[in-house]
């Protein structure tokens, strides 16, 4: 199927997730330094580097592209993807039996310009034993996971509910990136739909 959209990343998930609404893709992933800027809120951390991603991936395809970037987010801190065991297990024991954020934003370049939406969603995590902790680091899924988890994977037994939306926690807000994708001239469902109902 030809692509109608460059993915600027290498993310299984994103493409999955692009595929799930019937938009093939091309991947061509970028090297974006993901270092916050001192001082940098989460919101404008996250679209920054979607933003950054986009343009990167732009220079390389044709095609209208999509960055975008998640990150958890505890107590106002970002928590990035853990350095080894020890400090997933940190991660995972400060998200144990409360709530946190985690922002996805996304950035879509095209005829219209550079579009962008951020999302945030509220997820909730039961109490996580220690011998789970180890658990599931020896599984190897949390090891490239912002936050130290994956709540499309083995972790969805941490979960206790989410408000907001799931597919962004996940990687990519589809709700919203499929209206972006639309005033880009994308179409979805493989075609059968390009614009109309989400103009």
């Amino acid at each position: 199927m030809t692509a109608h959209l460059c993915l600027a990343s290498a993310s299984p998930r994103r493409r999955a997730l692009l595929g799930s609404i019937g938009v093939p893709v091309e991947v061509c992933p970028v090297d974006v330094d993901e270092t916050p800027l001192p001082g940098e809120a989460p919101a404008d951390y996250v679209v920054r580097l979607a933003r950054a991603k986009a343009q990167a991936g732009a220079r390389h395809s044709p095609l209208p592209t999509l960055g975008a970037d998640t990150a958890v987010v505890r107590d106002g801190e970002v928590l990035g993807k853990p350095r080894d065991r020890e400090h997933a297990a940190a991660m995972l024991r400060s998200l144990s039996g409360r709530d946190h954020e985690v922002l996805t934003a996304a950035a879509v370049t095209g005829p219209a310009g550079l579009l962008e939406t951020c999302v945030s969603s509220r997820v909730v995590m039961r109490a996580i034993g220690a011998a789970e902790i180890d658990a599931y680091w020896d599984t190897g899924e949390p090891a490239d996971k912002a936050g130290g988890y994956a709540i499309q994977g083995l972790a969805a037994v941490f979960v206790a509910c989410i408000e907001g939306s799931h597919s962004a926690v996940v990687g990519l807000p589809l709700f919203e990136v499929a209206a972006l994708l639309v005033r880009q001239g994308v179409p979805i469902w493989g075609g059968a739909f390009r614009d109309g109902a989400m103009s």
